[in-house]
């Protein structure tokens, strides 16, 4: 005879991510497409760099509104660790990551507005950004999934 309440078994239900986390990604995520396209048409095209240019603002601006709605007093972060201590490393990478990202964005601007840079240096420059870009976002998707999918059995 079974006495005390019945424990059931532990299942992975995911809570979801916070408001904050869905509501600056496809923005953001929209503006680096852009820019990627622009990368992608021919250097040779006319008005290519201030295209590149143009591009580049709405992204130096989305990624300040990521790094804000992130790292805020009640940003995403906060939220994260309050939830899941575990997930400190990877906060702290993405921290990081962040400064690292707004100087490439800063620098790849400064260096397209200068004249007489080539073509090939933009290019090569913008792609190493996207793919840092890419990169975060990925580490981000996969920081997010552990905290709200990985069922560890009671963390707090």
């Amino acid at each position: 005879m079974v006495t005390g309440p019945i424990q059931q078994p532990s299942t992975a239900v995911a809570a979801a991510p916070p408001p904050v986390a869905r509501q600056h990604r496809p923005t953001l995520h929209g503006e680096v497409r852009t820019l990627a396209r622009a990368l992608a048409a021919p250097a040779g095209e006319p008005h290519w760099r201030e295209r590149l240019i143009t591009r580049l603002g709405p992204v130096r601006q989305g990624f300040a509104e990521h790094v804000q709605l992130t790292e805020g007093p009640t940003g995403l972060y906060v939220e994260l660790l309050h939830q899941a201590p575990r997930l400190d490393p990877g906060v702290r990478l993405l921290t990081r990551e962040h400064a690292a990202i707004a100087t490439a964005i800063a620098a790849l601007q400064h260096v397209a507005e200068l004249p007489g840079v080539p073509d090939e240096e933009l290019r090569g420059r913008a792609g190493q950004l996207l793919r840092a870009l890419h990169r975060h976002r990925q580490r981000g998707a996969d920081l997010l999934w552990e905290a709200y999918q990985a069922d560890l059995g009671g963390e707090t």
